[in-house]
């Protein structure tokens, strides 16, 4: 092999690798935009507020314990947790969403630390924490391998995990399955969200570097809409990955009359029979012990 033909393999390599690394950065750039619109605060107070004490007493989180919330939010794991007297950590791609946490904070007495990271490259060292948790906030990180390999790596041995994630089969499986047809296609190599609600799929992620993994599917209800148009209407103007859906297709009456149906339809399957529109929407709880 010539010492040109070399170079130009090498040159092709640094090229695509760079190109990799920009389309990555444009990709980080959108999901934090996309959390960003509507009002997630509200949505994680009004609907799911009671998940975050669910995950800090499944892990058992202690006083003076350092921990690590991947992909806060608004601090639904992260404000119980330092209710419970640990030293928080609370990060997310979308910085925006502190605002209301840091609120939130204030209104509980708490002081914690709020901090902007990737869970796919998180900015700590290995060993940093004797909890990591994460509350329907990791599974939407598109590369599902790095995020799990930054949450086991940042956690000391002997330290806890604990994780929330929607399930494949449960509303928002449901939702996301729906919305598909109509968001802009993935980039290659992302995956879905809702497989981080398949144990299974979680199990393989994060392999022999954990131990006594625990899993459980539970249910968390929502009963704060009374029609599934006026669910759609919350939907649509509120969370972050709906919006897009409807952004994209925003120029075409019919598409979107679609959705709106395909939405509310829904909010329709998962709705007890007999109770209006309360819903039930599950989740997969899973914790495990870093070796």
């Amino acid at each position: 092999m010539t010492d040109t033909t070399t170079a130009a393999r090498t040159d092709a390599a640094t090229d695509a690798a760079a190109d990799a690394k920009a389309a990555d950065a444009a990709l980080k750039a959108r999901h934090r935009t996309m959390w960003g619109l509507g009002d997630y605060p509200d949505v994680a107070a009004r609907l799911i507020a009671e998940l975050g004490p669910v995950l800090v007493t499944a892990t058992g989180i202690r006083p003076g314990e350092r921990v690590l919330d991947v992909a806060a939010g608004t601090g639904n794991v992260a404000v119980p947790a330092a209710l419970a007297g640990a030293d928080v950590v609370a990060s997310d791609l979308t910085p925006e969403l502190f605002v209301a946490g840091r609120a939130a904070a204030e209104r509980a007495g708490v002081t914690l630390q709020w901090q902007e990271a990737d869970a796919e490259a998180l900015p700590y060292d290995d060993d940093s924490f004797d909890v990591a948790t994460s509350c329907v906030g990791i599974m939407f990180a598109p590369h599902h391998q790095e995020a799990a390999d930054e949450i086991v790596r940042v956690v000391r041995p002997g330290g806890r995990i604990g994780l929330i994630s929607w399930t494949p089969e449960g509303f928002v499986g449901d939702l996301f399955k729906t919305m598909k047809p109509f968001a802009p296609p993935p980039p290659p190599g992302a995956q879905p969200p809702p497989l981080w609600g398949d144990e299974a799929h979680v199990r393989a992620l994060l392999g022999d570097r954990v131990t006594d993994v625990q899993a459980e599917r539970r249910t968390v209800t929502v009963d704060a809409f009374d029609t599934p148009d006026g669910f759609r209407s919350y939907w649509k103007e509120t969370y972050g990955p709906t919006i897009v859906a409807y952004r994209n297709n925003a120029e075409d009456a019919e598409r979107t009359a679609e959705l709106d149906r395909e939405i509310a339809a829904v909010a329709q399957r998962h709705a007890r029979d007999g109770q209006g529109l309360t819903m039930d929407w599950e989740y997969l709880l899973l914790t495990a012990r870093v070796v």
